[in-house]
């Protein structure tokens, strides 16, 4: 549903006789429903079958912390990282201009792996530890935010605001997206991995990155 909510607006776009105004209420229009989709999720994983989502044999933790703590302590990370990628963000444009980086390298390989890096070493360490469904909940579900409360908040926050925040991606975007996508899914679907199919994901995420490392910014070519 993410996939086909953010690529739709880009597809509509390359339409021809489409307007900057249609495309802008669209991905607004988009963004309203998979926000709610995304709560409908929520209930059904946390409050009607919430035994779908936890695993077998699944060995019950103690509880170091107390609800309110843990809640408090969340915030203030959030605070803190939000603060940190304010910071992060503005840098982007001297880092690009000092060492000659593109934009597009910067924005799709670098930052992620920056500031997924707890998200990563948290996904690796438990699936070392043989908890894959965990592992996969980490990987697959911070993405699973992302298309479906990230992006439509920030097009709604936009909107609520008269910022004209779309879901126009660039094709290559939107093409990498909804392959991620496909790739995923056969990788995952027999339930079962090994070491070949890691160093195919590696490669294709190189390959990713060798071409955003040759988009130009919209200032060097066509906007």
């Amino acid at each position: 549903l993410g996939s086909i909510a953010l690529a739709l607006p880009t597809i509509y776009n390359c339409m021809p006789d489409t307007h900057t105004e249609d495309v802008l209420s669209i991905s607004r229009i988009s963004s309203a429903v998979i926000a709610g989709i995304y709560v409908l999720f929520l209930i059904f994983q946390l409050l009607t079958h919430p035994h779908l989502f936890s695993a077998e044999g699944e060995e019950e933790e103690e509880v170091l912390m107390s609800a309110c703590s843990s809640v408090l302590l969340l915030l203030g990370a959030t605070v803190t990282v939000a603060i940190c990628s304010e910071f992060l963000v503005d840098s982007i444009e001297g880092v690009t201009e000092e060492y000659g980086l593109p934009g597009a390298f910067i924005g799709v390989i670098l930052l992620p792996i920056v500031g997924n890096a707890a998200e990563h070493a948290t996904a690796v360490t438990v699936a070392a530890k043989g908890k894959m469904d965990l592992a996969l909940g980490v990987a697959v579900g911070s993405s699973t935010q992302i298309a479906l409360l990230v992006v439509p908040f920030s097009v709604i926050v936009g909107w609520v605001f008269d910022v004209p925040m779309s879901l126009d991606f660039r094709i290559f975007d939107t093409a990498v997206m909804i392959l991620s996508v496909f790739i995923t899914h056969t990788t995952l679907q027999d339930g079962c991995s090994n070491w070949l199919e890691g160093c195919i994901l590696v490669a294709i995420y190189i390959l990713i990155a060798i071409i955003c490392w040759y988009i130009p910014d919209e200032k060097e070519g066509h906007a």
